[in-house]
């Protein structure tokens, strides 16, 4: 019998322990799931068989350390920068580990003692990063093994509502930790188009966008993230004159979301004071230069966008203008827009949630003159509210390299991601048969 830690029971982990619990007969696992709340562990297991609930608090590290010496290997869908911490017990126990989160450089520290120790710490596992690289790697190899070359990449992801689901003027709700949402784009752009190296700076970010068109949902617009140019060196096209990676949302949303970049009012850097005696409407009046007119006409006017216009429509709706309260004290500017947002933006019951993922190639082969282009497209959409598109996307493709690895079928060890054939074969396959599929067109 194989023992399988997860832990952390949050949003993204439903479909997960659903998965991991559907092949558990099937493959002999027991699951424990940790958390602090033994309710929120129960909501996703039940009263299935194989599954144990556990309350752990992650800073217990005699408790933790207890748990993971446990199990044959850990899942941690917690925050990111407690992924070492537990690497690091997991590499002392020699226990193999799990994560979606990118590899950081304290993880990256770990990968001769994970060798040495003969476990695998499998990172950027789940959706972005994660499907993203699978996904990629499967055709950049292809290419290559035809004798082709890539000139250009880009790769654009969006975690969005779906259009039966679509009731705001944002066309937008969380459908994945608002924190990361509100503060997305902090920092400078950095990619290479056409050979010419790019860097936008946050200020500029949401005004610099691409317009691109799936199939069957129409248009969106993309902007760039934060670093692209290291994914050269990653999907080994250190050579390749176009590297994009960018953020996928619907028409109008970079725009109006400008507003608050100008405003400043998602800057996490500083609290706001008295801002629990604020209403929302004297929070945006505090960042506004005093002239005449009402606080709508002299925003219009701030960031130069008509007062009647569309994008005033949709900071109208957020209630950025209104009269309620400001229930946080003391608190940053981006606390207090997140706090607003959870409210508008919130997933109702019912509600389905939409992944859409677009990868656009252009390759040359000696054999042809002109270039070729192929895009492969990915849409995904949530079952309801607590099986969304997210979890999906997150955790299937974490409870299937778990299983792969737990199998023998991936037998790499040390800090690895998924971009090597062993690992983005078998996991793009199983993928497919749960409905995870890319569609291809060839330009």
């Amino acid at each position: 019998m194989k023992k399988i830690l997860i832990l952390g029971a949050g949003r993204s982990s439903s479909s997960l322990i659903r998965y991991l619990l559907d092949a558990a007969v099937k493959n002999d696992f027991t699951i424990t799931v940790a958390d602090t709340s033994i309710e929120a562990v129960k909501l996703k297991t039940g009263n299935h068989p194989r599954s144990s609930a556990v309350a752990l608090d992650i800073v217990n590290d005699t408790l933790t350390r207890s748990e993971i010496s446990k199990a044959d290997i850990v899942i941690s869908m917690l925050p990111a920068f407690l992924h070492p911490r537990i690497a690091q017990q997991c590499v002392a126990l020699k226990k193999s580990m799990v994560t979606a989160s990118y590899v950081s450089a304290e993880m990256k520290a770990l990968d001769n003692e994970a060798q040495k120790a003969g476990v695998i710490l499998m990172n950027e596992s789940g959706l972005d990063p994660g499907i993203d690289h699978a996904s990629a790697m499967a055709v950049i190899d292809r290419v290559k093994d035809s004798g082709g070359k890539i000139v250009s990449f880009k790769s654009y992801t969006g975690g969005l509502i779906a259009p039966e689901s679509d009731d705001n003027p944002w066309q937008y709700k969380f459908t994945w930790n608002p924190r990361n949402v509100v503060l997305a784009g902090q920092g400078t752009a950095r990619y290479i188009e056409n050979g010419k190296y790019t860097y936008i700076p946050y200020h500029k970010l949401f005004t610099r966008i691409e317009k691109l068109k799936i199939e069957g949902l129409g248009d969106f617009e993309g902007y760039a993230n934060r670093d692209s140019l290291s994914y050269r060196n990653i999907y080994e096209i250190e050579d390749v004159s176009t590297m994009i990676r960018g953020t996928l949302r619907k028409p109008g949303y970079c725009e109006a979301w400008n507003v608050f970049v100008q405003l400043g009012i998602t800057d996490d850097s500083y609290t706001v004071t008295d801002s629990g005696r604020m209403t929302y409407r004297q929070f945006i009046d505090s960042f506004l230069p005093r002239g005449k007119g009402s606080i709508e006409e002299r925003l219009a006017a701030y960031v130069n966008t008509p007062a009647k216009g569309n994008i005033m429509k949709m900071l109208r709706w957020t209630g950025i203008f209104e009269e309620s309260a400001v229930i946080l004290k003391d608190a940053t500017p981006a606390q207090i827009l997140q706090a607003l947002l959870e409210e508008k933006w919130k997933l109702n019951e019912n509600d389905r949630d939409m992944i859409v993922m677009q990868h656009q190639f252009e390759y040359s082969h000696p054999a042809q003159k002109q270039i070729k282009s192929l895009k492969t497209s990915l849409v995904v959409k949530g079952d309801d509210a607590v099986h969304t598109a997210m979890a999906k996307t997150v955790g299937l493709p974490m409870g299937i390299v778990t299983k792969l690895i737990l199998n023998g079928v991936i037998k790499q060890k040390g800090v690895c991601i998924p971009t090597v054939g062993e690992i983005y074969t078998p996991l793009l396959k199983e993928l497919e048969l749960s409905g995870i599929r890319f569609e291809e067109t060839q330009e």
